[in-house]
């Protein structure tokens, strides 16, 4: 393997840091939803939606899913009241996903959880640490969303 530059081991940490907290967030969103019958990727389809009927390829490119996961996990929600499949007036047989009325109350029950903790998380890091990590964090994806179109686009010549 070659050798990395040092802005390449740099960002290699990132990107190893930013998977094992990928890992944890997905563990605690699976804790903080659970009390209301959800698993965390039941809360963010729930929290999509919570905006109004989309759906499920528009929930997946939300979210940066592949369509067929979100699919099953809107399935699953249906069949356990939290959602219906509403008519698109945009599109005849793509369906929309909506809330229902069990669904927003499960999505509040989460909220609430949500926002207890991430004060609680939050308070414990200095404010400016946390504000320059959301922006570092946010530049590398834009960064990487740039790279991945413009290799897109020259895969497509």
């Amino acid at each position: 393997m070659p050798a990395l530059t040092p802005k390449a081991e740099t960002f290699s940490a990132l990107v190893l840091e930013v998977f094992q907290l990928n890992g944890l967030l997905l563990q605690a969103g699976d804790r903080l939803s659970a009390p209301a019958g959800l698993t965390g990727a039941r809360w963010q389809v729930l929290g999509v939606i919570d905006h109004g009927p989309a759906t499920v390829a528009a929930v997946a490119r939300t979210m940066g899913l592949a369509r067929q996961s979100v699919q099953q996990t809107a399935d699953a929600l249906a069949s356990d009241g939290f959602v219906e499949f509403v008519d698109n007036p945009h599109h005849q047989r793509a369906k929309c996903v909506a809330l229902t009325a069990a669904g927003r109350r499960a999505l509040r029950k989460v909220e609430q959880a949500h926002a207890t903790w991430a004060d609680r998380l939050g308070a414990s890091l200095p404010p400016a640490l946390l504000a320059a990590a959301v922006e570092g964090v946010r530049e590398a994806r834009l960064r990487l969303e740039k790279d991945l179109t413009e290799a897109e686009r020259s895969h497509e010549k």
